[in-house]
């Protein structure tokens, strides 16, 4: 059993994780590294006048304040997510076909209902959906009998729109203190990844029950290109460095790497040559598993059924 700590209020934490002995993940065919490209899509599912949510959504834009008053629509922003659906998707889209690697798609599932020749393209080149929530809002404002309805409402959209029900979900930036349990309530996951804590997958209790989080990451993702990064240039250097720390402690000890994209921001003409640097320098190497994010969780279910303790000396360290 992990070591965990229970905070003033009651609620665990895992200050411990691997201890600084993670497993080794035994990637297939020996590989030094899971790489698994993420593309988030949510353009369509996000707050909007049209669908009575009082505003118009301005995060992850290429502005930095909205300027048209909340209450009235902003035009200039929902021209921004619509660049997302109508150009930015297919630019990515047509950069993994060509060069025949699998993706992960984060879809919120009314975005996917909107998109009916984007969602078919995903389907037929086999991309797997980890469910983003039933639109692009903010779960831990919930109620629990909300969020509830909304993880329902998710997972039978996507059913309907992809074929096949979601076997991932992520919130919107971070959860509530109730959507895991809510998760293992409604069945049928294999994962979560509503966690940045570590760079392997992880078995976690729930409910009595143990659950597998497949944890993501927030620094090797295009949201940097809204704060801080400003060229495809600064975007590759990122993700090149990222994964050259990653393949070479892959040597002994082999890791996973998230690369968290947008339509709507990466997929600019601009900041795509950094995207395609990067895939061209990942596939220059060895030893590399690029694959989807279901397929490190049927990895792990199958090769580390178990969680594995931590080491004595982070136990008495601890202590």
């Amino acid at each position: 059993m992990l070591l965990r700590s229970h905070t003033a209020d009651g609620h665990e934490r895992d200050f411990v994780g691997y201890a600084g002995s993670p497993p080794h993940a035994d990637w297939p065919g020996g590989a030094r590294l899971a790489l698994n490209f993420v593309l988030n899509y949510e353009e369509g599912s996000e707050y909007s006048i049209a669908d009575g949510d009082g505003r118009s959504e301005s995060a992850l834009t290429e502005v930095s304040a909205p300027r048209v008053p909340i209450g009235e629509r902003d035009l200039a922003a929902e021209s921004m997510y619509e660049y997302g659906t109508r150009v930015g998707f297919w630019r990515v889209a047509r950069l993994f076909a060509e060069r025949g690697l699998p993706i992960t798609a984060f879809g919120c599932a009314l975005a996917l209902e909107r998109n009916p020749p984007a969602a078919a393209f995903m389907a037929a080149r086999g991309w797997d959906v980890c469910c983003h929530g039933y639109r692009w809002v903010e779960h831990y404002r919930l109620t629990e009998d909300e969020e509830r309805e909304q993880i329902r409402l998710a997972v039978s959209s996507i059913q309907r729109t992809m074929g096949e029900r979601p076997l991932g979900w992520y919130c919107r930036y971070a959860p509530s203190t109730a959507t895991r349990r809510l998760l293992v309530e409604e069945g049928g996951f294999l994962y979560d990844s509503d966690a940045y804590n570590d760079e392997l997958p992880y078995w976690t209790p729930v409910a009595g029950r143990r659950h597998l989080v497949l944890p993501y990451s927030l620094v090797t993702n295009d949201v940097k290109l809204t704060s801080g990064l400003f060229t495809g240039d600064d975007f590759f250097a990122l993700l090149r460095n990222a994964f050259d720390v990653l393949y070479a402690e892959g040597a002994h000890a082999p890791k996973m790497m998230s690369v968290g994209l947008h339509p709507r921001l990466i997929g600019h003409p601009a900041r795509m040559a950094g995207l395609i640097r990067f895939v061209d320098y990942v596939q220059s190497k060895p030893d590399v598993w690029v694959c989807r994010r279901a397929d490190i969780a049927r990895h792990w279910i199958a090769r580390h059924p178990v969680a594995v303790a931590a080491a004595p000396m982070a136990a008495s360290a601890t202590a």
